[in-house]
C-alpha cells in the first residue's frame, strides 16, 4: 500500500482541525474526499490529543483557555456549570466535545476540579461518540445530496 504526499496532508489537516474543533474536522475530511471512517478515526484522534494535552500538560493553556472562556462566553461557561453540578465529570467529559470544544471542555472540566484521568476517560467517550454520530450524520447527509 502506498500512501501519497496529499493523503498524508489530508490526514494532518483533519488531525490538525480536529485539534482546534471536531464539528469542523468532519466536514473537513469528507471534503477532501477521505472515507467517512477514517475521516471519523482522524477527527477524533485530533480531539483527544488536544485533551490530552490540556488535562494533562497544559497549566498555562488551561488558565488561558478558562480566563477567555469567562470574558467572552456568552453563556457556556454557566452551561457548563450546570452540566457539572447536575451530572459532574461524566457530563462535562461526555458533553463538552459538543458544546465547547474538547480543548475549552477538558480545562473547563479541570477548573471545576475534576480528576484528570476520569475526565480524560469520560471526554474520550464524548470524543468518540460524537465523532460517530456528526461523521454518520455528515456522511448521509452528503450522499443524500449528491444522489
Amino acid at each position: 500500500m502506498v500512501i501519497r504526499m496529499d493523503s498524508l496532508l489530508a490526514w494532518a489537516s483533519v488531525i490538525g482541525t480536529g485539534i482546534l474543533e471536531l464539528w469542523a474536522a468532519i466536514p473537513l475530511g469528507l471534503t477532501l474526499k477521505l472515507h467517512p471512517l477514517l475521516t471519523g478515526i482522524l477527527s477524533a484522534a485530533g480531539s483527544m490529543l488536544s485533551a490530552v494535552i490540556v488535562i494533562f500538560f497544559g497549566t498555562s493553556i488551561r488558565n488561558w483557555l478558562v480566563r477567555r472562556t469567562r470574558n467572552k462566553s456568552g453563556g457556556r461557561t454557566s452551561r457548563m456549570t450546570r452540566i457539572w453540578d447536575k451530572y459532574g465529570i461524566p457530563g462535562i467529559g461526555f458533553l463538552s466535545p459538543l458544546i465547547t470544544g474538547a480543548p475549552l471542555g477538558a480545562a473547563i472540566g479541570i477548573s471545576f476540579g475534576a480528576e484528570p484521568r476520569k475526565l480524560f476517560v469520560w471526554m474520550t467517550i464524548g470524543i468518540v461518540f460524537w465523532s460517530s454520530v456528526l461523521t454518520t450524520a455528515a456522511a448521509l447527509g452528503l450522499n443524500a445530496f449528491l444522489t
